[in-house]
């Protein structure tokens, strides 16, 4: 009995084949403090050095958090106490992966902050890009956050805030380290 095997047929080379790839791996964050509209380090967001980053609305955290704001410096932090707290409000953005890792850089990951993912109810959505995914208000989402579990003993005990302004009535203006 004779086998008959069958070979797929030989490949041909096209020359001068280019592949594009026209997708990029876009990342939301949500944050909370100097990165916001109006604060201190928003520009950040859009320095194109950075990478790239896109606003697409404004939400808040489903569980409570502490918001405090605190050292020589008075930074935002989040505390990752889920319950104690507030709702706190901020804002979502879509970055790449450059100003991920900038912004990973920027919040001292992993010694300061950690990136976790919090659930969020969205209040705003602007972000309108064909084939994605559009939230409406009360939309319920997860997305990355920067939050602090490495934090002074005091620091649950200091006055907690739903949203952050660096120019508030709390009189803590944040201060530039640069």
């Amino acid at each position: 009995m004779k086998s008959h095997q069958q070979f797929p047929p030989p490949l041909r080379k096209c020359p001068q084949t280019v592949r594009l790839w026209s997708s990029v791996l876009m990342t939301r964050v949500f944050v909370y403090g100097t990165l916001k509209k109006g604060q201190p380090n928003n520009y950040r967001m859009f320095d194109s050095n950075n990478g790239k980053a896109e606003y697409l609305g404004s939400a808040f955290t489903i569980q409570k958090y502490p918001l405090v704001i605190t050292t020589e410096y008075n930074i935002p932090f989040l505390l990752n106490i889920p319950g104690q707290g507030h709702r706190v409000h901020g804002e979502i953005y879509k970055v790449d992966d450059q100003m991920l890792k900038f912004l990973d850089d920027f919040e001292s990951v992993p010694t300061m902050y950690q990136r976790t993912v919090v659930q969020l109810e969205v209040k705003e959505w602007v972000g309108k890009m064909e084939g994605e995914e559009t939230l409406s208000p009360g939309s319920i989402t997860e997305m990355f956050v920067y939050t602090t579990m490495t934090y002074q003993p005091d620091w649950p005990l200091l006055p907690c805030y739903e949203s952050y302004d660096s120019e508030g009535d709390h009189g803590l203006k944040y201060n530039y380290k640069e």
